[in-house]
């Protein structure tokens, strides 16, 4: 008490006093009353029963609370490229870690701080041999960093914490510099209670004593939260500059066709029917003569290459507009076949770097598929050495099924279960031999028939698997224009920047004699 009275206004305290007096008598010769009349312990049982109730909603209300932040976490992108998983797991591992005491939110450097802590975090995962990997990071991309973070936050706060667009950043610091002043207050009335009624002081000490453990564990886990969230939205923004998928504006990639598919949309039919959008990219692949054209054909519903007239006719690559309900607008490609003296393996290597979807096909009736798996083998090394891209989704036709054994048996469609049929059997086996033989799952091996008068598969099958992979397509797609638009922003920006600086020195001995003239 000795610590507290000099502190204090003594008039205050009189004037406290006179008016917590009557109800502190009231309440006193209340529970004289009740002992007088034996009902004590029934006010006692109802005091403990409303306590325990109101200690339970708040534990209800705390959980609520704990659910709406828990989904408003931030997930990894599942457009990042493989390589960005061990960087993700390392700024979630910063975020648990973070302890709330060594952050406090009321100083105003913790932002700046943790906010560099993080990007250390990300880019000694992709400069691990630099002293100082944050001096790779521009100006312009920091600050765009720190814009979407910020953005994102203020999304999640205003959502997901009430009241939030209220309480202004100087009623916190209000708050916190009158609380220990409440703090004195409220000991100088527990200890004049314990003295008039030391029953219902122990009661209310217990009650405060649960309450005050309820409210500190929201006010830290809502601590926790915070810190966590903007560790984990300055980790995603940095993982996707520093993997190259931020560009500095907020267009869609998406929206324009790259460049390469601007040239290879000159020289395809039907051209003016293409969408302003950048269009999927499709490769047919496979050896010669085993149905890529009569596929492209199938897959049009019409004649659309030149597989009815000449066998082999293409000789590089073919772009066609394939336009179909379900699918996004595509360009799908002819190529020559993997054993003709037109392939190009190194050609074909790099053009399947630049498409979102490769089909291959493989003849169910041929047996030798060494120069497939060569090819196959090949572009799985190309693929497997970029760690910053997905590589394309890879389906397998097994094309010319109905000239399996029995050859002259033709009557579809075939349940490939069904053992007593023996061509559902062969094909069957076929799809299987494929499968291990060009290493690849048996689920994305799907029998067809291209045969002029016996098409099957393709519109049930194949169609559906295509689009089961769209997503999958999609997501490559967008990296791949992430890719292009991050090459052609260098060389905008380099334009303005030489543009810029060029006015600037033209216009500095004007500018130098305006000052001079002062």
């Amino acid at each position: 008490m000795k610590t507290l009275m000099p502190s204090i206004d003594p008039l205050r305290l009189s004037v406290f006093i006179l008016l917590i007096l009557p109800v502190l008598a009231l309440f006193g010769f209340g529970l004289l009353w009740l002992w007088q009349n034996d009902t004590l312990q029934y006010w006692l049982i109802a005091m403990v029963g409303c306590g325990g109730l109101g200690y339970s909603l708040q534990q209800w209300l705390v959980r609520r609370e704990r659910k709406l932040l828990t989904e408003a976490v931030t997930e990894p992108n599942p457009e990042w490229p493989p390589s960005a998983e061990v960087v993700w797991q390392k700024v979630e591992a910063l975020a648990e870690t973070c302890n709330p005491e060594d952050w406090p939110l009321e100083e105003g450097t913790w932002m700046l701080a943790l906010g560099q802590k993080t990007l250390e975090t990300v880019a000694h995962c992709y400069h691990p041999n630099e002293d100082n990997p944050l001096l790779e990071l521009t100006v312009p991309h920091t600050l765009f960093i720190i814009e979407r973070a910020s953005r994102d936050l203020r999304r999640d706060v205003a959502e997901k914490i009430p009241f939030s667009n209220r309480l202004t950043i100087g009623d916190l610091f209000r708050i916190q510099r009158w609380k220990a002043k409440a703090e004195k207050i409220v000991n100088i009335y527990r200890v004049g209670s314990i003295i008039i009624n030391p029953v219902n002081a122990l009661l209310s000490e217990a009650w405060r004593h649960l309450r005050e453990r309820s409210f500190d564990q929201a006010r830290n886990e809502l601590h926790s939260w915070f810190l966590r969230a903007y560790i984990c939205k300055v980790g995603y923004y940095a993982i996707d500059l520093y993997s190259g998928r931020l560009p500095l504006d907020d267009v869609e990639p998406t929206l324009s066709p790259t460049s390469s598919s601007k040239a290879d949309i000159s020289q395809a039919e039907e051209a003016t029917k293409v969408d302003a959008k950048e269009p999927l990219r499709i490769l047919v692949l496979g050896r010669t003569n085993t149905g890529k054209s009569s596929l492209i054909n199938a897959l049009f519903g019409e004649l659309t290459t030149a597989a009815d007239v000449l066998p082999n006719t293409t000789q590089s690559l073919k772009p066609f507009v394939l336009s179909r309900e379900g699918l996004t607008q595509a360009l799908i490609f002819d190529s020559p076949g993997c054993d003709s003296s037109f392939f190009d393996e190194k050609q074909m290597l790099v053009a399947a770097e630049n498409v979102d979807l490769i089909l291959w096909i493989s003849p169910a009736n041929r047996p030798d598929r060494q120069i497939e798996r060569d090819f196959l083998d090949a572009l799985r090394v190309v693929q497997n050495a970029q760690v910053d891209r997905h590589p394309p989704p890879l389906l397998v036709i097994a094309s010319f099924i109905d000239q399996l054994r029995p050859v002259n048996e033709w009557h579809p469609p075939y349940d490939l279960t069904d053992r007593l049929n023996i061509k559902a059997v062969n094909i069957h086996a076929a799809v299987r031999a494929i499968a291990t033989d060009l290493a690849v799952s048996v689920e994305r091996v799907i029998p067809v028939s291209l045969s002029k008068g016996k098409i099957y598969n393709v519109d049930d099958t194949l169609w559906s698997a295509i689009l089961d992979h769209q997503d999958e397509a999609l997501r490559v797609r967008l990296i791949r224009c992430l890719d292009a638009r991050k090459r052609a922003e260098d060389w905008v920006m380099l334009r303005r920047q030489m543009v810029g600086a060029g006015r600037f020195l033209r216009d500095l001995p004007e500018i130098l004699g305006r000052r001079s003239g002062r």
